[in-house]
């Protein structure tokens, strides 16, 4: 069985989670064993397991040659706690396997895992500015959008400079955007884009919009330093200082500014531990609980980083800004602990860099309900974060920039002509709601074609005006509505047919016309000579 991407997506943990188990049924040699003077058929020992799933697991692209030794050990002990493993008594439910020389044995039931079946969130309900004043009592809740109901009349207005014709028009002033406005539309926009870059029909089975704080996005986009680092108004949610100071001496080795004591052999080991069990006795991870399918998922980008890079972007800017600020310290120092060569090192049997990854990923990602890839899953998505921090921490100005442009847009004052919009009859209020791309297409054409037919006709049957002007309205339509006008006329002779030629009938010749008329005989007088 050959391993296969799994890409972002509602329950991405469950897949990998089947994925890996029949990867390791399909793959795991089974043998005949001895033990205590006794046989024991299609069985293999704990320390065959470890090779096999160790193997598998550095080998697949959704986790990659970064993953321990002692973490596929890890994910064993659930294997046998979940049954998917036996030992050869047909003991399972505690996870007590260990890297020796026991055996264990596939049980016959499957393993796999079904889909969970999640409590559908209520579609978020895109907002938009009512540019009119609010009337009392009206909530501000859900701002209304008015709908118009353009007619064959108003588009001849509205569109009467293609056939010749000036409206009046006059200026709207529209009203400034309250500080709410601008917060709901970095929200949807925001949401919008992440949607687009993971390439999902609907968020809504990796993220609860209802949970997401348009305040703290916003927040997170304008109030930073130089440095890109968030920075707080609520003072007391602040890092502590000592735990500030501790995190930049390692950063910063050896260079301690903030020391004031010698330092001792050792020094930099108990450093490091104390800001390890202070990040660890946090209640909930940086990334939050709400947020952990949204930053799964984002993992089924890696194998394209620009767009992983971009996912990620997005999705920090969703955190609280006091999680998004402590982030954005606690990796900058891993990335730098792992790239400083002056550092001795802080474990005698692990690399610096896996054990920064190992300290900390538990508290970056983790999810409330125990999932039995939690560690491998943050194990990758923290390594990718250290790899990248710089990009992905910072604002995607893109983002910021079409957000910008968009409220300066809503804002700008507009020219309205004469039968157009405010002119109309407005229907109650009514209010945005999610389409799909097709359905989207297919009302921006139709809903543009069939006034514009109207109109035509319209100037077709008209019977008031001289067939010279009649024509040359035509004329100025067909340049400005080529499409609609083919339609219409696909032939020369339907078009022909709308001034039909006038031939003039010539009368009769009679034959007593080309006779000469009669001549009365005139009696001449003769002259004799």
């Amino acid at each position: 069985m050959e391993p296969r991407l799994v890409g972002p997506g509602p329950y991405r943990a469950t897949r990998l989670w089947n994925e890996i188990i029949e990867l390791f049924r399909a793959g795991m040699p089974l043998r005949k064993h001895r033990c205590r003077f006794k046989s024991y058929e299609r069985c293999f020992k704990a320390s065959e397991a470890v090779d096999c799933l160790h193997e598998l697991l550095g080998s697949n692209q959704n986790f990659g040659p970064e993953v321990t030794r002692d973490q596929t050990v890890k994910l064993l002990k659930k294997f046998l706690k979940n049954h998917v493993i036996e030992d050869i008594k047909g003991r399972w439910g505690k996870e007590d396997f260990e890297d020796d020389g026991r055996l264990y044995r596939f049980p016959p039931s499957s393993p796999l895992k079904s889909y969970p079946k999640k409590p559908s969130c209520g579609k978020e309900v895109i907002k938009f500015p009512d540019w009119n004043e609010p009337k009392a009592g009206c909530s501000q809740e859900h701002i209304p959008v008015k709908s118009v109901t353009m007619n064959s009349e108003m588009w001849y207005k509205r569109h009467s400079i293609a056939i010749g014709e000036v409206p009046g028009c006059r200026l709207v002033f529209r009203r400034e955007l309250t500080q709410t406005n601008i917060e709901e539309i970095w929200k949807s926009m925001t949401l919008s884009r992440l949607q687009k870059v993971l390439g999902l029909d609907s968020l809504d089975e990796v993220l609860d919009a209802k949970l997401v704080n348009s305040k703290h996005i916003v927040q997170n986009v304008y109030n930073v330093n130089k440095q890109g680092i968030v920075t707080l108004e609520d003072k007391s949610k602040e890092l502590p200082h000592w735990i500030l100071s501790a995190m930049k001496c390692l950063a910063n080795w050896p260079s301690c500014s903030d020391l004031k004591q010698p330092t001792y052999s050792g020094f930099e080991r108990d450093v490091f531990k104390t800001i390890v069990d202070y990040f660890g006795q946090m209640k909930e991870p940086l990334l939050t609980f709400h947020f952990f399918d949204i930053f799964v998922s984002v993992l089924g980008l890696l194998q394209k980083p620009s767009k992983a890079v971009e996912a990620l972007q997005i999705s920090c800017l969703l955190l609280p800004p006091e999680n998004r600020k402590r982030l954005q310290l606690l990796v900058r120092m891993m990335a730098r602990i792992s790239l400083n060569q002056d550092l001795p090192p802080l474990s005698e049997s692990v690399r610096t860099r896996t054990l920064m990854v190992q300290a900390f990923s538990r508290c970056i990602l983790c999810s409330k309900d125990e999932i039995d890839l939690d560690e491998l899953l943050a194990a990758k998505l923290v390594s990718f974060l250290m790899d990248n921090y710089q990009e992905i921490l910072s604002v995607p100005s893109a983002l910021k920039s079409s957000i910008e442009d968009h409220v300066v847009h809503l804002q700008r004052v507009q020219i309205k002509y004469a039968g157009a919009d405010s002119d109309a009859p407005l229907p109650p209020p009514s209010f945005c709601h999610q389409i799909r791309t097709g359905e989207s297409e297919y009302q921006r054409a139709t809903g543009s074609h069939e006034p514009l037919a109207a109109l035509l006709e319209e100037i077709v049957m008209n019977k008031e005006i001289s067939v010279k002007d009649k024509k040359k309205k035509l004329k100025q339509f067909q340049k400005s509505y080529p499409e609609v006008y083919r339609v219409r006329f696909p032939t020369p002779e339907s078009e022909a047919m709308v001034f039909p030629e006038k031939t003039k009938q010539k009368p009769p010749i009679l034959m007593w016309a080309l006779k000469k008329p009669f001549q009365p005989f005139h009696r001449t007088r003769s002259f004799r000579m």
